[in-house]
């Protein structure tokens, strides 16, 4: 049985490739520390930027989703509750994706985002098939 959220359950989570972070944040720049991929490549992903009021269920929805429509999904947090609710939000997902089949894997990392010409680090969280 597959689980389906409508828009109004993705109201707090900003999804897409250029999404701002926090929400009311306009500029947004970002550096891997880990590196990135091998080859300088970096493989093409939703991102999913949670917040400290960010509802786990409702993220876990869209990180399923995300992950069944284009492969993979990326989780972006900065500061210890957005943390926690995105933790939470994957361990959710991968019982929803579970349902389908899929062996969701989270392989987490850290990033350096810029927020009005100051930086942070976030943390990332890749969900993706084993």
């Amino acid at each position: 049985m597959e689980r389906f959220f409508s828009k109004l359950d993705l109201r707090e989570i900003k999804i897409g490739t250029e999404a701002s972070f926090p929400p009311e944040e306009e500029a947004y720049q970002e550096s891997s520390r880990s590196g990135g991929q091998a080859g300088g490549q970096k493989r093409r992903s939703e991102v999913l930027k949670v917040s400290a009021r960010s509802r786990p269920s409702a993220v876990a929805g869209a990180i399923a989703g995300v992950v069944r429509e284009v492969g993979r999904a990326e989780v972006q947090a900065i500061g210890a509750g957005a943390a926690n609710q995105a933790i939470k939000a994957v361990a959710i997902a991968r019982d929803y994706l579970a349902e389908s089949g899929i062996d969701a894997v989270c392989l987490p990392s850290f990033i350096t985002v810029t927020i009005g010409n100051e930086d942070r680090t976030a943390i990332r969280l890749i969900v993706e098939p084993r």
